[in-house]
């Protein structure tokens, strides 16, 4: 037996649990489910529902639907349990109880595929520390349960060895893994005051995972950005540069992609990463315009970027993949809806130069005015403005720099806390 044969798990058989009515899109959210499992390798043989206003405190489903899930999962030869949800410690346990499976809710799969994805060491960080917390109050029992799980989904990341120290070596490992990712952060804030020194527009590709923001990277700038047909195909920030028309150069960030229910854990462990949408000076907000659900998958990307406190951030919607849509006409009315929007299709080309010029107008719409006089002793400001800004006027005097200027917004709030107004200066209203 070679040893490649040797490390291969056999394919894992899934079978689905959720509760109708739970919420009005329940069955778009056990459909994503099942291509969740797809992408954490897992095959899925059938699902199992309940009709019920709330979860079961207990259960999470009623106790006999619990009960019947076991014979289900025989004649099915599942052995693995995923339900549609997030289950608290005990409803978990009990399900393991009544099921002899093992058992996963959706935020654990969630965790799980970005173990797999991760292959940075800051990706690889985030992923542990978002598992570590979650797993934190699962701790009891949790041998038994992996055990039953036989080393695939659910495994991946910190792995049995951290799931069977207790509760104060987790938290100090959380403790460790926290700050390694704090130094992250303050790696990328570095990272990112150089390039706005460098007078270098930053532009964030968002939106819902799998809606073709790393196949518009590689289409924009000729990058190798990994492509794949999966949820959270790519989770690592990639930054390319891109050049507009005059040949201006920004740089096109692609961030982790955004799911309904995104788990709590993620956005915390991932903040330093999420940064890259925080900071930019413009969104781009991708949307899978042949997607039927593409309304849901709009509203859950804002319901993330209004978490992080971007809502009011200057964006573009970029409506993908046009080349797979039957009825243009529908969509050129849903467009006129957002006040920039255009219609391009990352695989084929289309559309992409009209993005790009929308993406300036935005950058310099983003740019606001400011009209200060800088004493001398602040001329590393003065060529701030020059490379990241757009110069009106400019007179010396003996006070120093009479300037007047558009600048990126958070430049001009730091021009005005240390600038004076001018009396010959007529600021706008």
């Amino acid at each position: 037996m070679t040893k490649e044969h040797a490390l291969e798990v056999p394919t894992q058989r899934a079978l689905l649990l959720a509760i109708e009515g739970r919420t009005a899109d329940w069955e778009e959210s056990l459909e994503e489910l099942e291509r969740l499992a797809d992408t954490a390798g897992v095959e899925v043989v059938g699902s199992i529902t309940q009709k019920r206003d709330k979860p079961d405190p207990v259960h999470f489903v009623g106790k006999g639907k619990a009960e019947e899930i076991r014979p289900v999962a025989g004649e099915l030869r599942a052995d693995v349990l995923l339900v549609d949800g997030d289950l608290k410690p005990r409803q978990q346990r009990n399900l393991e109880d009544d099921t002899h499976l093992g058992v996963l809710d959706r935020t654990a799969l969630i965790l799980d595929i970005f173990a797999q994805r991760a292959r940075s060491k800051e990706g690889k960080l985030q992923v542990e520390l978002a598992q570590l917390t979650y797993l934190l109050p699962r701790l009891t029992g949790k041998g038994t349960e992996l055990s039953r799980l036989g080393g695939g989904i659910g495994t991946r990341g910190p792995g049995e060895t951290k799931l069977e120290v207790d509760r104060r070596h987790t938290r100090q490992r959380i403790r460790q893994v926290r700050k390694e990712v704090e130094q992250v952060a303050r790696r990328r804030g570095t990272e990112r005051r150089h390039r706005q020194k460098a007078g270098v527009p930053t532009v964030a590709l968002v939106g819902y995972t799998n809606a073709g923001k790393s196949t518009l990277l590689n289409a924009l700038s000729g990058a190798d950005v990994f492509v794949e047909d999966r949820l959270f195909a790519t989770l690592d920030p990639t930054i390319r540069q891109v050049e507009l028309e005059g040949g201006r150069e920004i740089l096109f960030v692609d961030t982790v992609g955004f799911i309904r229910n995104l788990p709590h854990q993620l956005i915390s462990a991932f903040h330093a990463t999420l940064e890259e949408a925080i900071e930019a000076d413009v969104l781009v907000h991708i949307v899978d315009a042949s997607h039927p659900q593409m309304e849901r998958q709009i509203e859950a990307a804002r319901r993330v970027l209004a978490g992080l406190g971007c809502a009011e951030k200057p964006a573009v919607m970029a409506f993908n993949k046009v080349d797979r849509v039957a009825d243009r006409e529908r969509l050129a009315e849903r467009m006129k809806r957002e006040q920039f929007a255009v219609a391009i299709s990352a695989t084929t080309g289309d559309g992409l130069p009209e993005l790009l010029h929308v993406v300036g107008e935005r950058l310099e719409q983003a740019l606001a005015p400011v009209e200060v006089v800088l004493s001398w002793k602040n001329g590393d400001l003065l060529s701030e403005v020059h490379a990241r800004g757009r110069v009106l006027s400019e007179e010396a005097t003996p006070e120093g720099v009479v300037l007047s200027a558009r600048v990126p917004v958070d430049l001009a709030e730091r021009l005005r806390a240390v600038g004076q107004a001018h009396p010959g200066i007529s600021r706008p209203t």
